[in-house]
């Protein structure tokens, strides 16, 4: 292979990866109020300083990546006060860490 060819092959490897990383930038979106205790994605609000951080489930403040569109339809399980809770594109105020 001439050392021409080996650097169109590593650069179009490298355009696919480029292409595949937009991609995958595109099919997610922040969801808060769906990460469990300590299983939040970077940048949760307050209380929290980064991924891993959140300190009770379903933190309001707290986001994680998931498929767009699938936020807001997320089931989850019932507050304490027994009404439904959904993912939001928002930060919430509910479940907040004491």
């Amino acid at each position: 292979m001439s050392y021409q060819t080996k650097t169109l092959v590593i650069a179009g490897a490298f355009m696919a990866a480029l292409s595949a990383t937009a991609a995958m930038a595109q099919e997610n979106e922040k969801c808060f109020g769906v990460a469990l205790a300590g299983q939040n994605d970077c940048a949760a609000g307050e209380g929290t300083t980064c991924a891993g951080t959140s300190k009770v489930d379903y933190q309001g403040n707290a986001w994680k990546l998931v498929p767009a569109g699938t936020c807001e339809t997320m089931e989850l399980p019932a507050g304490s006060d027994g009404m439904a809770r959904m993912g939001s594109l928002e930060a919430l105020d509910r479940d907040m860490a004491s």
